[in-house]
């Protein structure tokens, strides 16, 4: 049972996905920084400076009652945090399109590394002069009989 373990482990699958696991976990700070530092901003520029990190709606409350989010779930109210949850689908779009070219690369990289350098050129698939002068032959031979 210990040997199997060892041999799974040990199999170039397992490490590729481990690394890929842990490049993402890291990347995800990277585009929280990126979606919170720099994307937010621009949006609230737009909106007029609203920040919608911070849109929050207190359930059977008052969402007046509370400066931030943060003191709301403190006292201990139920709070519906939609600009949490904008937050999370801009985290997701922006990391679903950064795999996506990953993989596009990454395709595109195997598709010229299988490809073949020295291709032969492509034959005609007519008939080969060798074919022609044969039916000629014939040809003449029929007239000369006939």
């Amino acid at each position: 049972m210990i040997n199997e373990f060892k041999d799974f482990i040990a199999k170039g699958n397992v490490m590729d996905m481990a690394v890929g696991i842990i490049i993402g976990a890291a990347f995800t700070a990277i585009v929280s920084s990126l979606v919170g530092d720099l994307i937010n901003p621009i949006i609230a520029l737009f909106t007029g400076g609203i920040d919608f990190t911070g849109w929050f709606y207190v359930i059977g409350g008052n969402a007046a009652d509370y400066a931030s989010i943060e003191a709301a779930e403190e006292a201990g109210v139920a709070v519906f945090a939609i600009g949490r949850f904008i937050m999370a689908i801009i985290n997701f779009l922006i990391i679903a399109f950064v795999v996506f070219m990953l993989v596009k690369m990454v395709n595109r990289a195997k598709s010229a590394a299988e490809k073949p350098e020295d291709v032969a050129p492509e034959v005609p698939s007519g008939p080969s002069e060798l074919d022609i002068l044969l039916e000629i032959r014939d040809e003449m031979k029929k007239a000369n009989n006939a």
